[in-house]
């Protein structure tokens, strides 16, 4: 790995890819959603403070554990002057996701300990496929394979951001 000597306070992008390990479409892509930031030299080339490197490994460590882009960023900002964060900050930080992390698994061994119950037939209400409908969703307002539309034209049932979206059969 290449060392940046200690008398150059910014990086460029190469240099920031190399010691960060992420490629330079993702550092702009950080950029772009205001995890890291740069300045511009009169050549309009991007310039990153030391602490760039810090803040790359940040977002890099919470993406491997599965924390949203834009929860990195909010906890970023919340920051004192958007400073880099310290190990005192990852610590705070990731207790508070935990209870996220922890709920994902949970989904996530419920689904595969239910994987072979579901033949992927797509039935949305069926009381056992947890993989179309957790906690049969659908199942609560209605029977059959599909949401069918009710007289006067509405849904039966609302959409939940947990449940997939549905066609409704035509009239």
């Amino acid at each position: 790995m290449p060392q940046i000597p200690e008398k150059i306070h910014e990086l460029t992008v190469g240099q920031l890819a190399a010691r960060s390990g992420a490629a330079v479409s993702a550092l702009h892509f950080y950029e772009s959603k205001g995890l890291i930031s740069s300045r511009r030299t009169s050549g309009n080339q991007r310039r990153y403070s030391r602490d760039a490197l810090r803040r790359v490994a940040f977002v890099r460590a919470a993406q491997r554990v599965g924390i949203p882009l834009a929860t990195i960023r909010e906890a970023l900002a919340e920051l004192p002057e958007k400073r880099t964060p310290t190990r005192e900050d990852w610590a705070r930080l990731s207790e508070n996701w935990r209870s996220e992390l922890d709920e994902r698994i949970k989904q996530l061994n419920r689904l595969r300990d239910h994987l072979t119950d579901c033949i992927g037939c797509g039935c949305l209400s069926l009381e056992g496929c947890v993989l179309s409908n957790p906690d049969d969703v659908f199942g609560e307002t209605r029977a059959g394979s599909r949401l069918m539309v009710e007289r006067g034209g509405a849904k039966s049932g609302a959409r939940t951001p947990s449940s997939p979206r549905v066609s409704d059969p035509p009239d």
